[in-house]
């Protein structure tokens, strides 16, 4: 399948005050794309865009949103129709995410009610919002892409909530690559240092391309309800 022009894209981008979020406000910028980004923290928010801006030199913008909330997700993505020139949205990196507690000393068994309930209300059902919303929004050439990692589907001690969330939106991803007529895909870029799986992986700098990667050249019915992981990204590029 054919791959998608960024210089004329519509690229929204949840969660990105920080982390892989706000890498990547600059690696879509940079392809030339209009790009629409949110967060809760709207002073963090506000330096990402910037940064990316002065980085770039291209159109970026911040709306304050939490994807908990379906009215500030509509309204995010009626500012990214309004942002870019196709009056659509092409790419929808849903990437917002939290983890409560310190990696590794959260046994599931000690979660509380109400801290379980905010993981999967932003890990899940924030993914879910984003991607109802935009539908409507994306021609069946868009694609919508999920941050993971290996921890949904090999059980880590003490990942509590937040594995079980990723588990659960990785199973969402797979039922959206059926159901709508966009391309879908989990993209696991592996270990990054953040604060959601603590320090010792790689900068999110260094796999915001990866990302760039899967919403362009990657073949879409390839990556289509798929886990893309660093091996496939680094197999496809190599021979540049």
């Amino acid at each position: 399948t054919q791959g998608m022009d960024l210089s004329d894209a519509t690229v929204v981008v949840t969660g990105t005050s920080r982390g892989i979020g706000r890498a990547l406000l600059a690696a879509f910028a940079a392809e030339g794309a209009t790009v629409v980004g949110c967060a809760r923290d709207g002073d963090a928010l506000a330096d990402a865009v910037a940064e990316a801006m002065a980085d770039t030199g291209g159109s970026v913008q911040g709306v304050v949103a939490d994807v908990q909330s379906e009215q500030a997700v509509t309204e995010l993505v009626d500012a990214a129709i309004e942002a870019g020139d196709s009056d659509a949205v092409d790419v929808v990196v849903a990437n917002a995410g939290v983890s409560h507690g310190t990696p590794g000393e959260m046994p599931i068994g000690d979660e509380p009610y109400d801290r379980f309930d905010d993981t999967l209300a932003t890990n899940l059902r924030g993914v879910f919002a984003v991607a109802k919303e935009a539908h409507d929004a994306m021609p069946d050439s868009g694609r919508l892409l999920v941050p993971s990692g290996s921890i949904a589907t090999d059980p880590t001690e003490g990942m509590g909530a937040y594995a079980v969330s990723k588990a659960a939106v990785e199973g969402l991803v797979r039922q959206l690559s059926v159901d709508v007529a966009q391309t879908a895909a989990v993209v696991d870029p592996g270990m990054i240092e953040s604060d959601l799986s603590g320090p010792g992986g790689r900068d999110p700098e260094d796999i915001a391309p990866m990302f760039v990667w899967a919403a362009s050249e990657a073949d879409a019915d390839g990556i289509d309800g798929e886990r893309v992981d660093l091996r496939t990204w680094k197999r496809a590029t190599r021979s540049r």
